[in-house]
């Protein structure tokens, strides 16, 4: 069998240039993501977070909660996951995260959707080319119980380069 010709396949571009975005602007991210019990203990573990409110269900359950706590962090993750195609797909320096509120704890089973606000869009004084986008996103479970909110910013290339 011969190998395709990856030139005859047409490159279907996401994401969005720096002019896309709009302060005010609301992105409900199309995507879900059910974590689960593995999910956690692989995330858990190979980031060497040992609490074991992530990895022991009895110790979990003796401190009020149903089955383990998923990692706050596997959270946020996967809420950064869940918004790259929307807000970041095209590429651009991601410049910083901050204002982090994990808001109630997420446990294996719990599927998570999430939505991003635009709070502002400037164009980069040092690289013209590009502009900074700032966005807040706010992720809730399958009873739609808010459990994560924060905000995040990236170097997004403008339409021409900034050109005219």
């Amino acid at each position: 069998m011969a190998d395709p010709d990856l030139a005859a396949f047409t490159l279907v571009r996401k994401g969005h240039a720096f002019e896309d975005f709009h302060e005010g602007q609301v992105f409900l991210h199309h995507w879900g993501r059910t974590l689960t019990a593995g999910d956690n203990a692989l995330f858990t573990t190979a980031t060497l977070a040992f609490n074991p409110l992530y990895l022991n269900a009895e110790y979990a359950r003796a401190h009020g909660h149903p089955d383990v706590v998923v990692n706050p962090l596997l959270v946020l993750c996967t809420a950064v996951g869940l918004s790259v195609e929307d807000l970041s797909e095209a590429g651009g320096p991601f410049l910083g995260l901050g204002k982090v509120e994990f808001l109630r704890p997420v446990h294996p089973g719990d599927t998570l959707t999430a939505r991003s606000t635009v709070l502002s869009a400037r164009v980069s004084d040092s690289r013209p080319g590009f502009g900074i986008v700032a966005w807040r996103t706010e992720a809730e479970n399958q009873r739609g119980e808010p459990v994560l909110r924060y905000e995040r910013t990236n170097l997004v290339a403008r339409k021409r380069g900034g050109a005219a």
